[in-house]
């Protein structure tokens, strides 16, 4: 019996003191609040660095960065500590139970929605009574029964009914019109919700460090990842006063971010990476003739898409991204989902992009081009929270409002280039604010005044106008991205080109639209257009008039081109007859002047040619 009993204490103290040895060697959990220090905005997404300084005691412990963004892309985390520290993991978690904070300005909004919501439930519930009293009012106008009818009991009951039914229906006037008045204000406040912050509540983004340390220490912390719904994309204003002048370029960067954090006072560095990876001037396709080929067809491809992005519910969705893809070439959509970019002559390919929504790239086919994006439920069954007390669940809104009365302007800020190897880094050397509140910060970086040369340019088969082409040379030096540009000419706004140095050499050619001072015209000589048979053969003659006029107050240099076509074969036979001068180029077919116009001054120019081939065979020839 006492052995039994000295067994059972000696079981009892190993238990409790294995128990302790246990919870001695639990990891300590330090909760760990970080301010953002740097961030680093690419053309899609940001790397976001936070840094602290704390005491570690000695041990294994587990660190625990609360308060950060929903949107963080788990594979980019990197965990820096100094000292006699030793990083054993990094992971990412979401914690659903405790939402990131609203801002005073969306609370108060979410509070008046509620409000008008409870005042078009009860206009709803008072005409639901009307409509009940009018059907019963009018089910109950026939007089009958036992009662003797006379002129005056008829007329009492006709001025009751009559007297009655105005009533009601001008208390029903009323409740519609306030019902119209509060759906009105309902649909405001709602737009004004989507804009600021979207329409879901989202979990609080957390970090998890495992560590240990020999022994207590203080240590220097620094916490970097990736997050999405974040980016920057550049747009210029091109002007130029005249053609003797040179050309002012505004370098401006429009950044975004709805990260769900605010970036106050960090240090702000804009970079041409990408980690997830018009008016312009026409250019001439070679003209090839063969049999049963048509010459080239001048179809204007689309210089420029516009339209409207909604969602399924068909709503607005304010903020949408727009980017040609593989550039940096786009722009978002404003409070009425609208939006409207200048493309570049190559451009195949629109994306289409808003947080919680799949991502849509479509074909350019047309100028107009409505899109509609699908909720993306992966992504919203990994950060919305599903309870929502009552609240309807809404998909959220993203990006930033492209209207100039929201977007904070800065006229300039210092900033600093640096040029890696594969990206060129924008530092801006002041601590910077970008909140996450779905607008625009455009951000002018740099304001340069280039020396140009100028030239007018003009392919009149194509397009009866004349473009005028600024040349800029030692461009590379400025590190220009490609981008949208607004075109002022003459102190006019002219519209919008592309400014595109992906396929720019030793010379930056911009196109600043079209000068309607300057008159094109391109016509056919009939009286030289002829077809005719001569033995075998068949010989067909063609003539144009090209007529070029400068009604512009000072002298100009142009560029004129045309084609004639170029045989593949050696039964075809293609002759010029008359160039006024031209150059000819015998492997593309192009026909080029270049000319010097004086003020009012009018030239003209003939293109004449002949084609000759078997007559048996049959040529589409312009």
């Amino acid at each position: 019996m006492k052995n039994q009993i000295k067994l059972r204490s000696t079981i009892g103290i190993a238990s409790v003191l294995f128990t302790g040895i246990v919870l001695a060697q639990e990891p300590r959990e330090i909760e760990v609040r970080t301010n953002v220090n740097e961030v680093t905005v690419f053309i899609e997404g940001a790397q976001v660095t936070r840094k602290n300084i704390l005491n570690i005691p000695a041990g294994t412990s587990i660190l625990k960065f609360t308060d950060l963004s929903p949107f963080i892309n788990g594979k980019s985390l990197q965990f820096k500590a100094d000292g006699n520290v030793t990083v054993l993991s990094v992971n990412q978690q979401q914690n659903y139970l405790e939402k990131l904070d609203k801002s005073n300005e969306l609370i108060n909004l979410e509070a008046q929605l509620e409000s008008v919501r409870d005042k078009i439930k009860k206009e709803r519930t008072y005409l639901d009574i009307l409509s009940e009293e009018i059907i019963f009012l009018q089910s109950n106008k026939d007089i009958g029964g036992n009662q003797t009818l006379t002129a005056a009991t008829l007329k009492s009951a006709a001025d009751y009914f009559g007297t009655q039914l105005t009533a009601l229906k001008l208390k029903e006037l009323d409740r519609k019109a306030a019902l119209d008045k509060f759906s009105l204000e309902e649909r405001d406040l709602q737009n004004q919700i989507n804009t600021l912050s979207g329409r879901k509540e989202y979990a609080n983004g957390e970090v998890l460090v495992k560590l240990e340390a020999k022994r207590a220490t203080q240590t220097n912390l620094e916490l970097t990842y990736v997050v999405n719904n974040a980016g920057w994309f550049p747009s210029y204003d091109i002007r130029s006063t005249n053609v003797n002048e040179p050309v002012s370029l505004v370098y401006k960067a429009n950044i975004k971010q709805d990260t769900k954090i605010d970036w106050k006072d960090v240090k702000l560095r804009l970079s041409s990476a990408n980690p997830n990876i018009s008016g312009t001037a026409p250019e001439m396709q070679t003209y090839f003739l063969d049999y049963n080929t048509s010459p080239p067809v001048y179809n204007r491809s689309v210089n420029e898409v516009s339209g409207v992005v909604r969602d399924t519910d068909n709503q607005p969705l304010p903020g949408a991204m727009v980017m040609v893809q593989g550039t940096s070439i786009g722009t978002t959509t404003n409070f009425d989902g609208f939006y409207s970019l200048a493309l570049p002559s190559n451009a195949n390919i629109l994306e289409y992009s808003y947080i919680g929504y799949e991502r849509k790239t479509l074909s350019v086919s047309r100028n107009v081009m409505n899109v509609t994006l699908v909720e993306d439920a992966q992504a919203l069954e990994e950060v919305v929270v599903t309870g929502y007390s009552g609240k309807e669940k809404r998909a959220m809104r993203n990006g930033m409002v492209a209207d100039a009365s929201m977007e904070p302007q800065i006229k300039s800020i210092p900033l600093q280039e640096v040029e890696n190897q594969t990206t060129v880094d924008f530092v801006i050397n002041l601590p910077y604010t970008v909140n996450s509140d779905n607008k625009t910060y455009t951000v002018t970086m740099a304001d340069y005044t280039l020396p140009a040369t100028y030239q007018y340019y003009s392919i009149p088969k194509i397009e009866k106008e004349a473009y005028l082409i600024s040349s800029i040379k030692d461009w590379e030096k400025y590190n220009l991205l490609e981008g949208e540009a607004n075109i002022f000419f003459e102190n006019t706004f002219v519209g919008k080109t592309v400014l595109d140095v992906r396929y720019a050499t030793d010379t930056l050619d911009i196109s600043l639209g079209k000068d309607k001072s300057v008159s094109v015209n391109r016509e056919k000589i009939t009286d030289f257009s002829s077809k005719k048979f001569v033995g075998t053969r068949k010989e067909e003659s063609r003539a144009w008039k090209i007529t070029v006029k400068n009604n512009k107050s000072q002298p100009i240099s142009m560029l004129l081109l045309d084609q004639v076509p170029v045989s593949v074969r050696d039964e075809i036979k293609v002759e010029i007859d008359e160039l006024s001068g031209g150059k000819h180029d015998a492997q593309t077919g192009e026909i080029k002047w270049e000319l010097r116009l004086n003020s009012k001054e009018e030239k003209v120019f003939t293109l004449k040619y002949m084609v000759k081939y078997p007559r048996n065979r049959n040529l589409v020839i312009e």
